[in-house]
Parts: C-alpha cells; structure tokens; sequence
C-alpha cells in the first residue's frame, strides 16, 4: 500500500517536473511593456505563422520580444523597430504587411481569384442552358402531355 503511494506520488512529482517551465521575467516598468506588447501584436510569430509574437509562446517569438525590450530600453521608436524586423525577416513578419507593390498580388489575389472564379461559374452556366435548351415537342408529343394532364386541346376538363 505505501509503496503503491510512493509510486503515485512520485508519478505526480515528475509530471509536474515535465510542464514546468522557465517563468518569464516581469518588466521593471509597466510602460515599456505594455510598449512591447503593442508591437508584438504588429508582428507575426516566424514559427506559429497565424499568432502574433505577443501572443506566441515559441521560444523564437520570446525571443524577438526580448530583443524588442532591449531596442526600446535602448531607445528606439516603434517605426525603427519595424524596420529592423522586416529588414532581417521580410515583410512576411509584419502581421498585416503594408499595401505596396511587391504586396499587391497578397492583397488582391482573393479578390481576383474569386473574381475569376465568379466569372467562370456564370460562363459555364450560360453556356449549359444553351446547350441543354428547353426541348421542342412535337405536335402528337404536345397533345399526349395534355391528356396526361387531363385536359383536351379546347381547355376543357375531361
């Protein structure tokens, strides 16, 4: 029975041992922080691809945050920031790149591929009722649908 416990425990223990991590130092000032956080928001985590750094817990984005810090405790603006980070990783880092040439097809390409898309549909579509048409009856063909609808030539009722 004690070493069923003993066991238990030490499976807890080291369970524990596994998920615990490194705690991320907390900022002196608040300010440079909440700094931080706001541009961290601006720019793509290069591993999580659809997070913010701000909101990645990839040690890479942990990384470009504390090298954020470092430039703001170093005084740099938000803009030279940006710049830096898209000079050495591309305008794939900011989270919503600027609209600009070597963009246009990112901003656009939706746009006109559901365009095209659209357009195709519709050319399909008009091109299959020209082909399937209404079909044309035949005089004896036209007065048989009628007696199957129970009327006669004249509109009267059987």
């Amino acid at each position: 029975m004690l070493r069923k416990f003993v066991m238990g425990l030490a499976m807890a223990l080291a369970s524990l041992m596994v998920h615990a991590g490194e705690a991320v130092p907390a900022a002196d000032d608040p300010v440079l922080e909440e700094r931080v956080n706001e541009l961290g928001h601006l720019l793509r985590c290069l591993v999580c691809q659809n997070q913010t750094i701000a909101d990645s817990h990839a040690e890479l984005a942990i990384d470009l945050k504390n090298e954020i810090r470092e430039m703001m405790v170093a005084g740099k603006t938000n803009q030279e920031i940006i710049d830096f980070m898209v000079a050495r990783y591309g305008d794939f880092v900011l989270y919503k790149p600027q609209v600009k040439s070597s963009t246009w097809l990112l901003w656009f390409g939706p746009g006109i591929l559901l365009l095209v898309g659209l357009g195709a549909l519709f050319y399909k579509l008009k091109r299959r009722t020209r082909e399937l048409g209404a079909p044309q009856l035949t005089e004896e063909q036209h007065r048989q649908a009628l007696e199957l609808l129970g009327q006669t030539q004249g509109g009267e009722r059987k």
